[in-house]
């Protein structure tokens, strides 16, 4: 995880003391996962207060599914799904909310209504005022690696080092402060299936460009590749959880999930476990419990 000499954000205080767990909440009719079941302000409030009350760190509201083919949505109709969401939530909780957009109108909108992170699938590139809203409003960003085209002859972290290097370098032409950067791998976007496992496995790489991290896997359909293919994506959480651990372990230090409290155990269990094995372990606490 990001070392704890890393001045803190503002909204994110334990960001690099522990595994942070982002709940997902998409107010979208098409999501691949629960399209269409928290459309509605009403439901969305009750859904956000369960995220919340599993322990979520930082809720993530969305108004436009990313799944391959989706239909795009317009900004106004985006505003229209989040705008209302993010009003009723913030006067609710202090939990950080993040804006999960592309579009610099709809970001701009949603940090005025309460939001306080930016997580863009497309790294600050899609939207060239996108950089400046971000900076103007002083909020952290998530910069996900995407690409409109798969190519699976290319060296993916040698891409996602080159595509982060881009949003990098947008950011901080804008005024958005280094320690505000975030970078997210984009797993499920864009990519091959070896790609998607290498964005995984190979994250130390991309954790030497020395930003803290955000993986994102949860429910998506590698998992049911590497599981079985006829599972829902709502049965995959025994696969987003193995995904997770895997991630925490070489370095992730956010994790956006749909399943908040099975994670938060799970993120707790292997902090614990790896912690213990920066250090001797006294005999006092290596007592054996027998077998149950």
């Amino acid at each position: 995880m990001t070392p704890a000499s890393t001045p803190p954000i503002a909204c994110l205080p334990h960001l690099g003391l522990k595994t942070l767990v982002m709940g997902i909440l998409n107010v979208t009719p098409d999501s691949f996962s629960d399209g269409g079941r928290f459309a509605a302000v009403e439901s969305a409030l009750s859904h956000a207060a369960n995220l919340i009350a599993e322990g979520a760190d930082i809720l993530d509201i969305g108004g436009e599914s990313t799944r391959p083919g989706a239909t795009p949505v317009p900004v106004d109709e985006e505003i229209r799904r989040v705008e209302p969401v993010i009003l009723a939530l913030a006067k609710q909780t202090d939990v950080p909310i993040s804006i999960d957009t592309y579009k610099a109108q709809t970001a701009d909108v949603a940090l005025k209504a309460g939001a306080k992170i930016v997580n863009d699938v497309w790294g600050l590139q899609r939207d060239p005022d996108m950089a400046k809203v971000v900076a103007d409003h002083g909020v952290p960003v998530i910069v996900m690696h995407n690409r409109t085209t798969i190519d699976a002859d290319i060296d993916i972290i040698e891409d996602m080092k080159a595509f982060f290097g881009r949003s990098i370098e947008l950011a901080l032409k804008a005024g958005v402060p280094e320690r505000h950067i975030i970078l997210d791998p984009g797993v499920g976007f864009g990519k091959t299936f070896p790609q998607h496992l290498a964005a995984i496995g190979r994250l130390p790489e991309i954790r030497m460009m020395g930003f803290p991290i955000l993986m994102g896997t949860s429910r998506k359909s590698l998992l049911g590749i590497l599981a079985d293919h006829k599972l829902e994506p709502k049965d995959r959480i025994h696969g987003t959880i193995a995904s997770n651990v895997a991630a925490i372990m070489l370095g992730a230090d956010i994790i956006r999930v749909h399943d908040v409290r099975a994670h938060i155990e799970a993120a707790r269990v292997v902090e614990a476990i790896m912690e213990a094995g920066e250090r001797p372990v006294t005999h006092a606490a290596a007592q054996p419990e027998g077998r149950a």
